[in-house]
């Protein structure tokens, strides 16, 4: 039997890469030994093999396709086999340790980044990477993508919502947590800059084409750069506004006035940039005038007429008949066309009563009188009437009186 020389294994075993034990938690580069679509086969030192297999082959930030035998592959070490020598290692977990530091980063530099969200829900955005979901609240999101909702029906806010999902949004994190469990964006943070410079540069009567971002009875709302105003209903038309959808559609691009600003608070009108048909009216009506016009719509208290230019003119339900009114409806029909009499006309307060009953007053006064010169010809003979005109008016002398 040969004798071992065991000063020249000592020799060896100094030489030889001291062995480097990977602990659990650790990243490592490791070389490729062999690639398949179901597993991964990695050496580290020519010391350890390693395995990547099913959901842990994949990231997000690493584009696993391109991968090869030879090339290095970062992976954490989440699990040891020490009877096997197998090292159980997940490249997806370690792109979540790498996407956790980039947004600590990101935290501390307030830089803007773009995040496309894949799910949502009531009060969220969420952006699931590598097996961690984020979250843009609703709160953080710009005028622009914020659901403007009636009575904040959830449903509604779920489908506006759902809208956004697959869409780029340019954010800042403003928290993160160590783990990565409670990371935050904001939309509004990304633009707050810009928005105030936007806000700075704004002034009363600055005429802008802003973007439509919400619809509500009670107006519109318009953005632009971050910032947001509302038309209110009663700016959005000179004649009656019952339903703003009418005037306007969310996405449209709609040029309006400034009318006032309040810190945050941006009052805006589209009618200012109209022509005003009171100016018109005022030149062709006065108070006693006759109009004609179509009813355009009924209500409890009274009949309104669509006048030129959208106003409209309110008979009220005092002035309707001399007879008790229980059914405007007995009386007009919508879209049937009436002659009114102006009761009232203030140009300044936007204001025009009409009045049905004074009309037909009128007309019975005129009636009246007709009726009665036709009636006294018909009684008094023609005789009467020359002989009335042919005796003559004695006159008297002074001495005659005494």
């Amino acid at each position: 039997m040969a004798k071992v020389n065991t000063e020249d294994f000592w020799e060896v075993l100094k030489s030889a890469a001291p062995i480097i034990s990977p602990k659990i938690g650790e990243v490592v580069s490791w070389k490729i030994l062999s690639i398949s679509s179901k597993m991964i086969l990695v050496d580290l030192n020519s010391q350890f093999t390693g395995i990547i297999a099913g959901s842990d082959m994949h990231s997000s930030i690493d584009d696993i396709s391109v991968l090869k035998v030879g090339d290095l592959v970062e992976s954490i070490v989440i699990w040891d086999d020490k009877d096997s020598w197998l090292t159980v290692l997940s490249i997806r977990k370690a792109s979540q340790v790498k996407l956790i530091g980039r947004l600590h980063s990101n935290f501390d530099t307030k830089e803007i980044i773009t995040v496309i969200p894949n799910e949502a829900n009531k009060g969220w955005l969420l952006i699931d990477l590598d097996g961690i979901k984020w979250f843009i609240p609703v709160s953080q999101l710009t005028p622009v993508n914020y659901p403007r909702v009636e009575w904040a029906n959830p449903e509604r806010i779920l489908a506006h919502l759902n809208r956004l999902v697959g869409k780029p949004f340019k954010v800042r994190v403003i928290n993160v947590d160590q783990d990565g469990k409670k990371i935050i964006f904001s939309e509004k943070a990304a633009v707050e800059e810009a928005r105030g410079v936007a806000l700075e540069k704004l002034k009363v009567g600055d005429q802008v084409d802003w973007v439509v971002s919400g619809i509500l009875t009670y107006g519109l709302f318009i953005t632009f750069n971050g910032l947001e105003g509302l038309v209110h209903v009663s700016e959005i038309d000179w004649g009656h506004v019952n339903d703003p959808s009418k005037f306007a559609k969310v996405w449209d691009k709609v040029k309006v006035e400034v009318i006032g600003i309040d810190t945050d608070k941006i009052s805006l009108s589209m009618k200012r940039l109209k022509h005003n048909p009171w100016d018109e009216l005022a030149k062709k009506y006065k108070v006693w005038d006759v109009i004609k016009a179509p009813v355009m719509r009924i209500s409890k208290f009274g009949i309104f007429l669509s006048l030129d230019g959208g106003i409209s003119g309110l008979i009220h339900l005092s002035e309707i008949s001399n007879d008790m009114v229980k059914n405007v409806e007995d009386f007009v029909k919508v879209g049937e066309l009436v002659e009114a009499k102006v009761i009232t006309f203030d140009p300044n307060e936007k204001r025009i009563g009409l009045s049905l009953k004074t009309t037909d007053e009128v007309v019975e006064v005129k009636e009246e009188k007709v009726e009665e010169k036709v009636s006294i010809k018909k009684e008094t003979p023609k005789e009467e009437i020359k002989e009335e005109k042919k005796t003559p008016v004695k006159k008297t002398t002074k001495k005659e009186e005494k």
